[in-house]
């Protein structure tokens, strides 16, 4: 009978809810692979960190995954991340490593956004969306030939006083007026603004869609070639370089987004998140 019961604490033990999470030491900027392993068919697990809840995607037979966004704003330290399924409970601490981003001081006159309210309600509009579509597969590629001029996460400092909730949400590449633009995976073309409809501050724009909380944002095009809901695959011209909006010359920038916020495209580029 001592055998038996055992036995089958070791059997339950192992079909016991597994959670994995990677990378195992993050730093501020990083995206979060959360994959979930349950033990019941259709018992799709929960996940939240720091008290908000984030959407989960199914992998396969009983597999789900979350992906979970940091950035420069995060305080480093620990990230309280909580998992429930098969009417279990994980708590994970996982330690968030702090980072060093460049900072630059900006002497400006006046005040207030040069943005419309048009461009804003878009954009905002078009960082909510989460597909249940995952399109991309396998790293992103690089969205321009251009070399890069400015880094994610660069801070400020305006008339000396420093930005709290301001850093740089993507990364800028130099390139020549006309310079083609490419999507940096696959997904659907979910924006298309241009400056003749209000697009002010970003420029001509174009966003896309690439499933799960994951998108990409094309700012300051010259030509756009492309129309929303238009599905592109990587690797596909979508419009070329220029210095549309606020740009002080011809540059690309390209902002990711997961769940809303804006994250550093550098690991998706190089190590990808399947």
């Amino acid at each position: 009978m001592g055998l038996f019961a055992s036995i089958t604490t070791l059997s339950h033990s192992a079909q016991a809810l597994q959670v994995r999470v990677t990378p195992q030491s993050p730093q501020l900027g990083d995206t979060l692979s959360v994959i979930i392993q349950t033990n019941t068919q259709g018992s799709e697990p929960t996940v939240s960190m720091q008290q908000q809840t984030y959407p989960t995607f199914a992998l396969g037979a009983n597999r789900y995954r979350t992906l979970l966004p940091t950035t420069p704003l995060n305080q480093p330290g620990t990230l309280q991340i909580k998992v429930t399924g098969d009417g279990e409970v994980k708590n994970l601490a996982i330690p968030l490593r702090n980072r060093s981003f460049a900072t630059q001081r900006i002497q400006v006159r006046g005040g207030g956004s040069n943005a419309t309210e048009v461009e804003l309600n878009r954009v905002a509009e078009f960082k909510k969306l989460v597909t249940p579509q995952k399109f991309w597969s396998g790293s992103f590629l690089k969205p321009s030939s251009g070399r890069v001029s400015t880094v994610f996460g660069v801070r400020r400092y305006y008339n000396g006083v420093f930005a709290d909730d301001y850093y740089h949400r993507g990364v800028d590449y130099a390139a020549g007026t006309g310079s083609v633009v490419v999507a940096p995976a696959a997904g659907k073309v979910a924006l298309v603004g241009r400056v003749s409809e209000g697009f002010r501050l970003h420029g001509n724009t174009v966003g896309i869609d690439h499933g799960q909380g994951v998108l990409s944002i094309m700012l300051h095009l010259n030509q756009i070639d492309v129309k929303q809901g238009d599905f592109v695959q990587a690797g596909q011209r979508i419009g070329t370089v220029g210095s549309t909006g606020a740009a002080t010359g011809p540059h690309l920038h390209w902002g990711l987004y997961v769940q809303g916020q804006s994250i550093d495209p550098v690991p998706w580029r190089f190590e990808g998140l399947e």
